[in-house]
């Protein structure tokens, strides 16, 4: 029986590495479950006695990775007064190192963010990516209100404009290096615009 369930255990993984390669490659409106069949060398009734459709299978896909954003959320700490900023710019930068240095996290994000169409049995990644969003805007608003009232950033700074705007940013640096990764370092040039961002806000 156990040895039953590890192979059971083994084929739904091979399914969802197949998914994911194809899904990268062809998008996932082309692909169909017989593409990812025969990349994971598996019939359809195998997959279709783990998943129910295509949608259950890339909501599966989705659910076992943690996304670059989420990576980042898992290891910010307790907000510091003294350290608000650089603890903050840190956190931020962790999500375009994860990125840069995560295949799988960067994969499935490259999928959910341009790979995809949020229609039907694809609206939980829209949910999710909304969920996460409003996650990490709170996180970042609420260490923006800290170094407000320990008189490091401005007063008249708006915290959700304002993290609403790092967010876009990062977004969209982050598809903007998808493209071509060899043009810039995430990293490094992530790194340059939120210190400039965040050096923007400090009081003088």
């Amino acid at each position: 029986m156990r040895r039953t369930k590890e192979e059971a255990a083994a084929t739904r993984d091979s399914i969802l590495d197949a998914a994911e390669k194809l899904f990268v490659e062809q998008g996932v409106s082309r692909t169909t479950l017989q593409h990812i069949a025969s990349a994971a060398g598996v019939t359809r009734g195998a997959i279709y006695w783990h998943f129910d459709d295509k949608g259950a299978l890339f909501n599966a896909m989705m659910e076992r990775a943690i996304l670059p954003f989420e990576c980042a959320l898992n290891v910010l700490g307790e907000a510091d007064e003294a350290n608000v900023l650089e603890d903050l710019r840190a956190f931020l930068v962790n999500i375009f190192r994860v990125t840069e240095t995560d295949p799988q996290a960067r994969r499935v994000f490259e999928i959910s963010s341009l790979k995809v169409e949020f229609v039907s049995e694809m609206d939980a990644v829209r949910v999710r990516r909304s969920q996460n969003q409003a996650e990490w805007m709170a996180q970042v608003e609420e260490r923006l209100e800290l170094a407000q009232e320990s008189g490091l950033v401005r007063k008249d700074v708006q915290p959700q404009v304002f993290a609403l705007g790092l967010w876009a940013m990062m977004d969209g640096l982050i598809r903007t290096w998808m493209f071509e990764p060899g043009a810039f370092g995430l990293v490094e040039t992530g790194d340059q615009l939120i210190a400039t961002m965040l050096e923007g806000i400090r009081t003088k």
